[in-house]
């Protein structure tokens, strides 16, 4: 899925969400959610995945410590 049909996805579901509709219409395909609480898992899974596509994958983190070894 490309970056601008996450996009498209998103602005549908957050437009339905806005009006109070549980099913949303996108390229022909109709989705109804049985609860205000799937729509907003399926928006965070979307934000996710925009963000990452965004950023180019995952970042790696290193972490050092030190210690005197007392």
């Amino acid at each position: 899925m490309t970056l601008e049909e996450m996009l498209a996805q998103r602005d549908a579901l957050l437009a339905a969400r806005f009006r109070g509709v549980r099913t949303v219409e996108i390229d022909g395909r109709r989705v109804t959610y049985a609860s205000d609480a799937e729509m907003a898992a399926a928006l965070t899974d979307l934000e996710r995945r925009i963000a990452a596509t965004r950023e180019g994958g995952r970042k790696r983190r290193i972490l050092t410590s030190a210690s005197k070894g007392l």
